[in-house]
């Protein structure tokens, strides 16, 4: 009997200390993506009946402060511009420029990043993304719940699936729900 109540107390303390943890965020751990521009398209000039790619493929995305962009590409570049040079495929107010075939670009405040290929004629013909950033990444409380997701219906040949990686969960409460268990079932043994 002392056992069984010295237990439910230890294992009371333990989930109250978990509860506060949680409540406080002090050990959650945020989750932060990089995302391949167009998926396994990439970035480069689309065909005339698939201009509007990169806006679906965006669309399609969720993107939060400290996420990234990777832009893939050959013999083409990548500009980061202010609106006014994104609707007018503008250049000569690059707020960045990028030319070597592989550019990460940290998504770094919330708000809309605009970017256009460097190559008028391919912005002209679709080549340029607006990604509208939300504010940090919730911080996950709880370990990821694995749900088969149902099939998509299939609309019209697009990109594929985000490529979006998640880097990394909340591990300790589910450290410390083990610790408890365990130390649980050994008092409750003894």
């Amino acid at each position: 009997m002392k056992h069984t109540h010295m237990a439910s107390i230890l294992s009371l303390s333990a989930t109250c200390m978990l509860l506060l943890a949680s409540i406080h965020g002090g050990f959650g751990v945020e989750a932060k993506k990089e995302f391949k521009v167009g998926d396994d398209y990439g970035w480069q000039e689309p065909s005339m009946n698939n201009t509007g790619i990169y806006s679906h493929w965006a669309s399609s995305n969720r993107f939060h402060v400290g996420d990234s962009l990777f832009f893939e590409y050959k013999n083409d570049s990548i500009l980061e511009v202010d609106k006014w040079g994104f609707y007018h495929c503008n250049a000569s107010g690059a707020i960045i420029a990028f030319n070597n075939g592989k550019s990460v670009i940290k998504l770094d405040r919330p708000g809309p990043f605009y970017f256009i290929s460097g190559v008028h004629d391919h912005c002209k013909n679709g080549q340029r993304l607006i990604v509208e950033v939300m504010g940090s990444h919730p911080i996950s409380h709880t370990p990821p719940t694995i749900i088969a997701a149902p099939p998509e219906p299939f609309l019209a040949p697009g990109p594929l699936q985000s490529s979006a990686e998640l880097v990394s969960v909340t591990v300790f409460s589910v450290f410390m729900a083990l610790v408890v268990t365990f130390v649980t079932i050994v008092w409750c043994a003894a």
